[in-house]
């Protein structure tokens, strides 16, 4: 794809994005669309959010979880950026109408203390940069219309990410058991998803080692003091207005958040 066709999709996403709008999805306009291409929109839609004043505060990972990948129709993972302008506080209320096609995954988050940078790293190189782990919800959203996403188009749309509520509980990760960990998450007070930290790429960490390996290849790093959102635990649970939620995980403890 030329740079000229890659600039203009990453300006339509931020447009979309700001504007809370969707866009006709880019593999049906652009059969041939690789993932570099797609990696290269994301960098260009990411850039105009840095321009308006957003600082990047993390990472994510997306589609680590059988039950998301079979939502979507998408069988690998990826990953997009958190900056500032999506976090929102435990028990915070989203405005719904700043969202487009929003949906909660329960995840657990992890902050660093140390920098992770790949080729090379473990799950147990993980756990030894981390500073400790949170329970979290990622409401992710896609400016492409009806969610109809191939890998491609969720990779340029930052993947998929909307905004994220950290929990109020920062836990040792050697204190608790990440992959056997039991999520439940309720909405309006009932339990409309459970799920295990096992879920993501078979435990958290080794999803955080797929990520730093990944932008290691790249010349990116995990950075000190970033967060880093580990991938959903269970399926995607559709969100609107009104709505309440709360995600518990044993261990770690919970995450509300709730939508007016």
């Amino acid at each position: 794809m030329q740079a000229e066709q890659i600039a203009q999709l990453g300006e339509e996403l931020y447009q979309a994005l700001t504007q809370c709008r969707t866009v006709a999805p880019l593999t049906s306009r652009y059969p041939d669309l690789c993932i570099e291409d797609a990696y290269a929109i994301q960098q260009k839609m990411l850039a105009r959010r840095l321009a308006a004043g957003e600082r990047v505060v993390g990472k994510k990972i997306g589609v680590t979880s059988q039950a998301v990948m079979n939502m979507l129709g998408v069988y690998q993972p990826d990953f997009g950026w958190l900056t500032d302008a999506m976090v929102y506080n435990e028990g915070q209320a989203i405005p719904a109408s700043s969202l487009i096609q929003p949906k909660a995954e329960g995840e657990i988050a992890f902050v660093l203390k140390k920098t992770l940078q790949g080729p090379g790293v473990t799950a147990a190189d993980v756990l030894a940069a981390t500073e400790g782990v949170m329970a979290c919800f990622e409401i992710v959203d896609s400016r492409i219309q009806d969610w109809k996403i191939k890998i491609q188009d969720t990779v340029a749309d930052n993947a998929s990410c909307g905004v994220f509520v950290l929990g109020d509980r920062l836990v040792d990760p050697r204190d608790v058991d990440l992959g056997s960990c039991g999520m439940v998450l309720e909405k309006n007070g009932e339990i409309v998803a459970t799920g295990a930290g096992a879920a993501a790429l078979g435990h958290p960490a080794n999803a955080v080692a797929w990520l730093a390996n990944t932008l290691g290849r790249l010349g990116i790093a995990l950075e000190a003091g970033e967060v880093v959102l580990s991938g959903s635990l269970a399926i995607m649970v559709p969100v609107q207005a009104g709505d309440n939620l709360r995600v518990t995980i044993g261990g770690i403890g919970g995450c509300s958040v709730r939508f007016i």
